[in-house]
């Protein structure tokens, strides 16, 4: 018989009895804090098990046998080597249910190709232990006995003796807000505390009910936990207008939390994507019970991230539009095979009744508002912070499709004084610390940590409690560089460790060649042009229904068309490692009214693969601001600076750094008209764009290299 235990944030959430043909559990009981009588584990347990922890543990404890075989002396069970595949270190291998592994150390493997990996450890002859990061968590099912070989020694480090508090549920009641809205509310407390005590608010647009496994851990550890329907959504009333109403509604929802028998006015916020924007939009009100907060892939404002990034509309984003476009979330409804067709349609109102047959009325709204106006700024919680300072926990990732709402956050809080900031950015897409295989990109070993959640609950226990933990006395920021695939750490954002650099366009070598990037700026001018064709656009490279808009890709063979400028630095003497997002500047002209200008910078190795590892866009309307649109005029010179996405990236000994310039990029943004219609115009034209460079019109890149 061999014992395994399951962990969740360092809580054992279920115990294992394996024998020869049966598996028997006790499972922890939520509210009671105890575990429940012993019983044979079966397929209606088991799914508790995977939505808890993203592990199907039936099936992983009814294999032992087999991952016992798979990992003895570098043979698989049917005897066959591992596949010699060169992927950034090791070798990999595959089990016979297409499992694919990798050897990290002596006792370690990595699973890779897939989404909430099962990192596995073998110690003894036999398979120990099963791990897997899941963005703001880390599961663990181990054997007894070898917990110390896991992260959970450091739980037991942090909790010693631990006693779980059973929980109290509260119910679901109505926060009313101030213009007379019910909020759906559902609150836990731990049953067993005389005393008010400090609280986690979750909102969200997503369903609070489908949450709360996920926030069970706070309350078993002593926090109450707030998890609420935000305004038109699930069980809330109101309009769903997303954004909109989210800094008076956190406000209303703080001041209803503070005022609780349980609460004692503490209060802390944790969540990732629109559950990251609403924490900053309830800072914005300057509310002060919000103590503290952990950002998670935070969205940002309209014409900085979603859906109005660069002032273009993001298309990538139709696949979440369609998802929350009823009352409560269907993620189903983003899984289609005619996204092609359905970006295709004009006008852009007429895309969700022609492919759901009904209207999305937030959509809407959305396209009758053009320029940044009052509707936009209203949503906007950067403009809208007035200067205040909250300890803030900032996780994104390098490929994180809301980036720029993390870059905002990092804006918004760079001089934050003696007010505690933590910044940790990853190789990661917007589903962060969960794989290692980004579109082909291979990550390092070592880019998922294990010990995400215990971070989390080390700066809640912090700030909310005034546990002396030494959160405070950890590294400001870790980040981590592809390249060189480690982490590392700095006492800042942006490091402080670089240097500012400018790459300057050039005329290429010869006629046939690429445009260049030069660290000096070139005396001759010389200027590229392109047609760009609103029928016949660009790629960006992603997987509609996948809603990860900001992956990384091989983008080879989109350099090549006619209407994508290529600048290429010369073949690189030594490493070049660039930390930090990227300002391109150019000046440019064009035959239309408005268009779109979109930069990408690519890594390009010795064979001519080249792939992107930072973008942005802006349409040319808003060079002057998102306020008013301004139409160029024929043969007129004019800059525009675009922001990028951050990246953290060594681009190797003969690689060459590329900056892409072109106007489109279907199916990240919908396709500029090339007239004063925009986007959502149902007549084109084709534009003649031109950029200029050298003499009198730098064009460059600007921003911060690795001393």
């Amino acid at each position: 018989m061999r014992i395994w235990r399951l962990y969740s944030s360092g809580i054992c959430y279920g115990q294992f009895q394996v024998t020869e043909g049966e598996i028997r559990h006790r499972w922890l009981d939520a509210n009671t804090a105890e575990y429940r009588e012993e019983r044979k584990l079966d397929e209606e347990d088991n799914r508790f098990y995977q939505q808890l922890a993203n592990m199907d543990v039936l099936d992983l404890l009814s294999r032992l046998e087999e991952y016992d075989l798979a990992f003895t002396d570098g043979e698989t069970p049917s005897g066959r080597p591992k596949d010699e595949t060169d992927q950034t270190a090791g070798t990999l291998f595959t089990l016979s249910q297409g499992e694919i592994y990798q050897k990290m150390d002596a006792h370690n493997y990595c699973q890779r190709m897939i989404r909430f990996p099962r990192n596995v450890l073998y110690v003894d002859g036999r398979v120990r232990g099963f791990t897997c990061p899941s963005r703001e968590r880390v599961h663990v099912l181990v054997e007894q006995g070898y917990e110390n070989q896991t992260v959970i020694r450091r739980w037991k480090e942090e909790y010693p003796e631990e006693v779980l508090h059973p929980i109290s549920d509260l119910g679901e009641t109505e926060v009313v807000t101030r213009d007379g809205v019910p909020l759906s509310t559902a609150v836990l407390i731990p049953a067993d505390v005389a005393e008010p005590v400090p609280t986690i608010l979750v909102r969200t647009p997503y369903g609070k009910e489908g949450d709360i496994l996920n926030y069970l851990r706070y309350v078993h550890r002593g926090y109450a936990v707030v998890i609420q329907d935000v305004r038109g959504r699930n069980k809330s009333g109101g309009e769903w207008l997303p954004n909109s109403h989210e800094v008076e509604d956190g406000d209303d929802t703080l001041n209803w939390i503070a005022a609780q028998p349980w609460s004692n006015g503490k209060v802390g916020t944790v969540g990732g994507s629109y559950l990251g924007y609403v924490q900053w939009a309830a800072a914005a009100s300057g509310n002060p019970h919000l103590t503290t907060m952990i950002s998670v892939v935070t969205a940002g404002s309209a014409f900085c991230d979603l859906p109005r990034k660069g002032g273009a509309f993001v298309s990538g984003m139709m696949a979440w539009a369609f998802a929350v476009s009823k009352q409560e979330f269907h993620p189903e409804l983003m899984m289609r095979d005619d996204w092609d067709e359905i970006l295709n349609i004009r006008p852009l109102e007429d895309i969700p009744k022609k492919a759901l047959g009904y209207e999305i009325p937030f959509l809407t709204t959305w396209l009758n508002h053009m320029d940044c106006d009052e509707l936009w700024k209203k949503s906007d919680w950067k403009e809208r912070s007035g200067g205040v300072k909250i300890p803030a926990l900032i996780m994104s990732g390098w490929f994180d499709d809301d980036g720029m709402g993390t870059t905002e956050a990092l804006d918004l809080t760079a001089d934050h004084g003696d007010t505690m900031r933590k910044v940790i950015l990853g190789p990661w897409q917007h589903g962060g610390n969960s794989r290692y295989d980004i579109h082909g990109m291979a990550l390092g070993q070592q880019a998922l940590k294990m010990d995400i959640d215990l971070t989390f609950f080390r700066w809640f226990d912090y700030h909310l409690r005034g546990r002396e933990n030494g959160i405070d006395r950890l590294p400001d920021v870790e980040y981590y560089t592809l390249g060189e695939e480690r982490w590392k750490t700095a006492s800042d954002w942006p490091v402080p460790e670089t240097e500012a650099f400018s790459l300057y366009l050039t005329d290429g070598e010869t006629a046939s060649d690429n445009g260049g990037l030069r660290f000096e700026p070139a005396a001759r001018a010389g200027e590229d042009s392109y047609d760009y064709d609103p029928e016949d656009p660009s790629l960006c490279i992603i997987d509609m229904s996948e809603n990860e808009v900001g992956v990384p890709e091989n983008y080879t063979e989109q350099d090549l068309r006619p209407d994508v400028l290529c600048y290429d630095t010369p073949p690189l003497e030594e490493p070049v490692t660039l930390t930090g997002d990227f300002s391109v500047e150019l000046y440019i002209s064009s035959d239309a009214p408005d268009t779109d200008f979109v930069v990408r910078i690519n890594d390009v190795d010795e064979h001519g693969t080249s792939i992107k590892l930072a973008d942005g866009v802006l349409s040319a309307r808003y060079r002057d601001g998102f306020e008013t649109s301004r139409m160029m005029k024929p043969g007129q010179v004019y800059k525009l600076v675009i922001r990028t996405s951050k990246v953290s990236a060594m681009f190797k000994r003969g690689h060459r750094i590329r900056l892409t310039v072109t106007s489109s990029a279907k199916n990240w943004i919908f396709p500029n008209s090339n007239t004063e219609g925009g986007f959502n115009s149902q007549e084109t034209r084709i534009a003649h764009n031109t950029v200029h460079h050298g003499g009198i019109y730098p064009s460059r890149v600007t921003g911060r290299r690795e001393r």
